[in-house]
């Protein structure tokens, strides 16, 4: 599973994809319709949020309106809190998000090289949405690592 703490626009097509599938099936995790995953290591930042299927509502808003963007038909009536207004933020850590973009940078030179050179140039990639980002290391869920 991998629910990126990245900005959807750096997706690639499948990755986008796979994103919204994963991202629906810790939503189904977190409301208890599956028994699958549930130890999953990233469903715990949405655990730790006041609201955890609001913060996975507002999550998969954020993937879906990049999928609008790109002209994709993401079923919006699959999210169970569609209208999580008002969620607030979620954090990540400078340290995550250099880990999720070298991550993504190795997917996209094996997938869409195109892709990877439209965004060569970003030093600082933007977060999803739903993320704040704050100084840090690694977050401690994460089970990538680090590409040499």
């Amino acid at each position: 599973m991998r629910i990126w703490s990245l900005h959807p626009e750096y997706l690639d097509r499948q990755g986008l994809v796979a994103c919204w599938r994963e991202t629906l099936l810790a939503q189904a995790v977190l409301a208890g319709r599956t028994r699958g995953y549930t130890s999953h290591p990233q469903l715990e930042r949405f655990r730790d949020a006041p609201e955890p299927l609001s913060a996975v509502g507002a999550y998969l808003n954020g993937v879906a309106a990049e999928a609008d963007a790109r002209g994709y038909r993401f079923n919006r009536t699959r999210i169970d809190h569609g209208e999580a207004e008002g969620v607030g933020s979620l954090i990540v850590t400078t340290g995550q998000i250099s880990l999720e973009w070298a991550h993504l940078a190795a997917k996209l030179l094996v997938r869409d090289p195109e892709r990877l050179a439209r965004w060569s140039q970003v030093v600082i990639p933007k977060p999803h949405p739903l993320f704040r980002v704050v100084d840090g290391p690694i977050a401690s869920w994460e089970r990538a690592r680090a590409v040499a």
